[in-house]
């Protein structure tokens, strides 16, 4: 039976893999590199560069898929999502099947598998053991940039998506938010007053770049270097701290 590993691989910076991901790629007989379009090839690249640096083993095979594309405009989100992960887990086992079933197949995951992303539930739809090589995520390397702590002393900080932040406001329980997952700059929805903001995108790469300030002052510089970059690059992977 085929082994799935899944390889954080932190940000797309290969200095910020791990020993053990290091051994993982090395050990697997095929990873699978993702296609997400013209827009997006860069991604694909970043795979495949993070493979050509750290890879030593011959007998290591790449094999590269177009990911099916999620419908963003099935109004029912989550049926939208689950439909999307089932046909990424079926383009899965078709690559596994047409590279002879290996023993060892590996997925590089951005970040962590086990936060913000789907990976883990896509490959529960396969029903294959799974091995989980964590990443440095990039909370972490935002906050490195930034130079800052993540909590204050002996207090919380909320993990949470744009979406939850615009739908739902400020939560109650945190002073600290750390929002990921946002396409549309929700903290335009929050009253800026006494709101410090710590932003960044490409976090780890050379295209990184970030801002940082009251969320008066920040917020509209942030929207249009946002909006310049996606323009520049075709994507944007960003993230950002709030505090009040």
């Amino acid at each position: 039976m085929t082994q799935l590993t899944l390889i954080g691989i932190g940000t797309g910076n290969p200095e910020h893999l791990t020993l053990q991901a290091i051994r993982a790629l090395n050990a697997a007989d095929l990873i699978l590199i993702p296609r997400k379009g013209a827009d997006k090839s860069d991604l694909a690249e970043l795979r495949r560069a993070i493979c050509a640096e750290v890879i030593t083993n011959p007998a290591t095979k790449l094999a590269e898929f177009d990911l099916p594309v999620r419908d963003a405009a099935n109004p029912d989100y989550r049926k939208g999502v689950d439909d999307w992960h089932d046909a990424i887990a079926a383009a899965w086992a078709r690559e596994i099947a047409a590279n002879g079933n290996p023993a060892t197949v590996a997925l590089l995951v951005w970040g962590d598998p086990a936060l913000y992303d789907s990976t883990l539930r896509i490959a529960a739809r396969l029903d294959l053991p799974v091995t989980v090589i964590p990443g440095l995520t990039s909370i972490q390397t935002l906050a490195a940039a930034h130079a800052i702590p993540l909590n204050e002393i002996g207090a919380p900080f909320l993990v949470t998506t744009g979406r939850q932040l615009r739908d739902r406001g400020w939560p109650a329980c945190a002073d600290t938010l750390v929002v990921m997952l946002d396409g549309g700059c929700a903290f335009q929805t929050l009253p800026p007053d006494g709101v410090t903001i710590w932003w960044g995108a490409y976090m780890g790469m050379t295209e990184e770049i970030i801002h940082s300030g009251p969320l008066a002052d920040a917020g509209p510089r942030i929207i249009a270097t946002r909006a310049a970059a996606r323009a520049q690059h075709g994507w944007i992977m960003d993230i950002y701290i709030l505090r009040r």
